[in-house]
């Protein structure tokens, strides 16, 4: 525990999720292209994650970016490890080292 609430909550839902996406939406329904963008390479792999809608808390939306020291959103994380955001998760997934990190961190895909 730090003396951040904001930061703990983060770090409870980065510790109790294997994929964490602090996102502008939701999954289903993402409020930005580059959430969206995020969401559906998640989706593509077959992975379960976990999304959360920045835009429903204030705290959260500038907590994060103080909590990652990363300026943007979305923001991934996986197994308790930032990843980066929409740029970095979209080259990633293009040459293959998104899936290998899945893999690497033991994430589970679906059936």
């Amino acid at each position: 525990m730090t003396d951040n609430p904001v930061f703990d909550r983060i770090q409870s839902e980065i510790d109790e999720n294997q994929i964490v996406l602090f996102m502008k939406g939701s999954p289903m329904m993402p409020q930005c292209g580059f959430s969206a963008a995020v969401s559906t390479l998640l989706t593509n792999l077959q992975v379960k994650f976990k999304g959360i809608d920045v835009l429903q808390d204030g705290e959260i939306r500038d907590g994060v970016k103080a909590f990652s020291n990363w300026p943007t959103i979305p923001q991934l994380y996986v197994k308790g490890e930032f990843v980066g955001g929409c740029d970095i998760i979209r080259e990633m997934y293009e040459n293959g080292e998104l899936e290998q990190l899945l893999k690497d961190k033991q994430v589970e895909f679906a059936a």
